[in-house]
């Protein structure tokens, strides 16, 4: 018996989204933070030292699809949980604490352990194919969102 391949379409690419986000969702409560939070700490970690409250809410946005409201609800969570912190002669800038960067840490090389189980003996072509398809999808639906 011969399987065909799925077609790619929203359900699809929803599913291949949720399963493995229900993975990082188990690494993160185990660890007290939320996927929201995760996104967050993400941001302000790539940034560097610190980052600007409002690109930090700008990019989680933009990441998100959500609110500001939200985004800066979280960011709230986040600092009372004391994993970011103001940055004391610039009280717009926000850094992660050293709690945040273990936490960041921690959740990340776990969850890069699970991402390597379930990409391992895809063939860097399909990955790279797959990524093509996905982000033609990110931009049209971007610019969807933008046009609305």
């Amino acid at each position: 018996m011969t399987t065909t391949a799925p077609t790619v379409n929203g359900r699809v690419i929803a599913l291949a989204h949720y399963a493995p986000r229900a993975l990082l969702e188990r690494i993160l409560a185990r660890h007290g933070i939320t996927f929201e939070q995760s996104v967050t700490l993400r941001v302000v970690s790539v940034a560097g030292d610190s980052v600007d409250r409002d690109a930090l809410v700008t990019d989680v946005i933009g990441s998100l699809k959500t609110d500001a409201s939200v985004v800066h609800g979280v960011v709230d969570e986040l600092t009372a949980a004391q994993l970011l912190e103001r940055v004391p002669a610039q009280a717009s800038r926000l850094r992660l604490t050293d709690a945040g960067r273990k936490v960041y840490e921690t959740t990340t090389a776990e969850s890069a352990e699970i991402a390597a189980r379930l990409y391992e003996g895809i063939p860097a072509e399909d990955l790279a194919a797959a990524g093509r398809v996905l982000a033609l999808i990110t931009d049209r639906a971007n610019a969807e969102l933008a046009g609305a």
